[in-house]
């Protein structure tokens, strides 16, 4: 019988259908989510109800973010970053975010903030309708390295969604890295980085880092602009 891996060189043409089919492994099922709810094997990390699975990046103390009667939360400027207690390597990571209603500062400082995967590489959140800045800056980058294929975003002060499938970088026993972390990132449905290769870590000022390091947690930027968030969920890829 046919299986997987049998495909190669000088070995003789399978010539009947079921010589090319396979029962196993079995996928698992997983029930889809449904709106402002997440897939069945997910780990939800935001729901609007509490903030549990928070802390402060800089204290490891309780998150002191906004939470608001919608069901979302509000960067709480001053307060700093907040971050997963569980920490995480190659995921399907979905989340929802709004710059603020009444727009305030230009550039870099409108409705800025950011999802660093792994505490480390960044995806810039930031309110660019009618608000230009470096691209690589913009939103849908990876902070400093890739320029966003597309701006998708919504009136400001409406919901936009990220769906990011992120790969975590390999080293070897030297902390040499044998492979780069990879990121693909739909904002509101719409590809926006495909499959690209993270430089190393995503700085403000200089090159990229690259020591070794394992699972890391998701953090969410307190850049002073009260962005929201809300409907956050995550997959462990295995």
């Amino acid at each position: 019988m046919y299986t997987r891996g049998q495909e190669k060189q000088g070995e003789k043409e399978p010539t009947k259908p079921e010589e090319t089919e396979f029962y196993e492994p079995v996928p698992p099922v997983v029930t889809p989510a449904s709106e402002n709810s997440a897939p069945s094997d997910a780990i939800v990390l935001f729901d609007g109800k509490d903030l549990d699975q928070w802390v402060s990046t800089k204290t490891s103390s309780k998150a002191s973010w906004t939470l608001n009667r919608d069901g979302s939360m509000s960067v709480k400027p001053g307060a700093g970053d907040i971050q997963t207690k569980k920490s995480f390597g190659d995921v399907q990571l979905h989340l929802e975010w709004k710059s603020p209603e009444k727009i305030k500062g230009d550039g870099q400082n409108r409705g800025n903030s950011g999802v660093f995967l792994q505490d480390r590489y960044e995806i810039q959140v930031l309110d660019n309708n009618d608000n230009d800045t470096y691209v690589n800056g913009q939103v849908g980058a990876v902070y400093k390295q890739h320029v966003p294929l597309a701006k998708a975003s919504v009136k400001t002060g409406e919901w936009n969604t990220y769906d990011i499938i992120y790969h975590g970088p390999e080293f070897d026993e030297a902390g040499n890295k044998t492979k780069p972390a990879t990121v693909t990132v739909l904002h509101n449905g719409i590809l926006v980085q495909d499959h690209v290769a993270i430089k190393g870590t995503t700085e403000y000022i200089g090159w990229p880092k690259n020591e070794p390091h394992g699972e890391g947690p998701v953090r969410l930027q307190d850049h002073g602009s009260e962005v929201s968030y809300r409907n956050i969920w995550i997959r462990e890829l295995r």
